[in-house]
């Protein structure tokens, strides 16, 4: 368990596929166990571990990547409901911090991605800004000094049509309907 940068803010960091490393990531952030997680993925060929299907407009869109977009797609038969929070869905995101990027490169599997905050306050761009709680029950913080701030990623479910924006973040909803309008989805 560990935290580490990403593009703009710190993630908590842990093997998705281990049951008890996930339920450390809940217990740390305090968040309710129905409240899905993302997960950082390598590259797209990864997305075949965790996501179901890719519809076809959801291909155009992943010309986004890497950075600051999450996709939410039907999760795979190997996602454990714990990643989920029962909905079903699990969001992925290719990151495109060199810290994350080898991290996840390096781990050989998806991990989580989500903020290293407590659920329901503010993401942190410093680790001086870290809860001291957060410090102290994970097993490494990786500081590359502030980072970018600003919101968190932009959230697409692209679950249905049309998609849906669930939050808009670092990129903005033109650039969603740009990518849909030039591979003629829209």
């Amino acid at each position: 368990m560990l935290v580490f940068p990403t593009s703009g803010l710190y993630g908590l960091g842990a093997d998705a596929f281990c049951a008890e490393a996930v339920r450390r990531v809940f217990s740390i952030k305090r968040r309710p166990a129905n409240k899905p997680l993302l997960l950082l993925l390598s590259g797209i060929p990864d997305m075949a571990k965790v996501v179901g299907a890719v519809p076809d407009y959801a291909d155009l869109l992943l010309e986004l990547w890497p950075g600051g977009i999450t996709f939410i797609f039907k999760a795979g038969a190997r996602v454990p409901v714990y990643l989920t929070g029962g909905t079903g869905k699990i969001g992925v995101r290719l990151p495109a911090h060199p810290v994350a990027k080898a991290l996840v490169e390096g781990f050989g599997g998806p991990i989580t991605g989500t903020s290293a905050n407590l659920s329901g306050f503010p993401a942190v761009a410093s680790v001086t800004d870290l809860d001291p709680e957060i410090g102290r029950q994970v097993d490494m913080v990786l500081d590359a000094g502030p980072l970018a701030g600003g919101c968190g990623s932009t959230i697409v479910d692209v679950t249905c049509w049309p998609v849906k924006v669930i939050r808009e973040g670092v990129v903005p909803r033109r650039a969603i309907d740009d990518a849909l309008k030039k591979g003629g989805a829209i």
